[in-house]
């Protein structure tokens, strides 16, 4: 079962934020938009509104769509299907059929139009475009025998994320979000064990 949250409420160490992107790929930043999912799974899109701010936040697509409940519930699908393909990956198993049939079909649809001005590159699409966008993202990271892809190191992080570091030496999702957590709690660890 997954706990929705409220709707905008992402909670970090300074108080309510927006989503977190650091994952390195778009289609596994929204595979993270549902945390802790073998504890307590919490869902960070719990309405239609709170995936058009995702898409709007996230660099590589369009600034504006519109989600209705049934581009909403393609979006969720796509989601755990892209989670559920990477974490095949991750553990080295088989793709999960079911979810490469997700993926596949959300790839054949159109791309999301891309312009560029004199002041940069603009995309402009709607949202069965930006799915589009993101099952083609997640196809070709996932078909990339050199990407290097890690399920974060903190025990109730389930994030999966690309490791681009050098060695792959990178442990967690995001320094912010899991690292800085980690190291805390092992500080206070030590200095618990040392007072004792």
């Amino acid at each position: 079962m997954v706990t929705r949250l409220p709707s905008g409420c992402v909670t970090g160490q300074d108080g309510d934020v927006d989503f977190a992107f650091v994952s390195g790929n778009p289609a596994l930043d929204l595979a993270g938009t549902v945390g802790s999912r073998r504890d307590r799974p919490s869902d960070a899109l719990t309405c239609p509104a709170d995936l058009e701010r995702w898409v709007a936040e996230c660099a590589e697509l369009p600034d504006r769509v519109t989600a209705d409940a049934t581009t909403f519930e393609a979006a969720l699908s796509l989601r755990e299907a892209v989670y559920r393909l990477a974490l095949d990956r991750v553990l080295g198993r088989p793709f999960d059929p079911d979810s490469l049939e997700i993926v596949n079909r959300a790839a054949a649809g159109p791309m999301p139009a891309i312009r560029l001005s004199d002041s940069g590159v603009s995309t402009s699409g709607d949202l069965p475009a930006v799915l589009t966008q993101l099952a083609r993202s997640a196809i070709a990271l996932l078909a990339d025998p050199d990407a290097c892809l890690k399920e974060c190191g903190r025990t109730d992080c389930t994030r999966i994320y690309l490791d681009r570091s050098r060695g792959a030496r990178r442990n967690w999702c995001g320094m912010e979000e899991c690292g800085n957590r980690v190291k805390a709690a092992a500080y206070r660890a030590r200095k618990r064990a040392r007072s004792s």
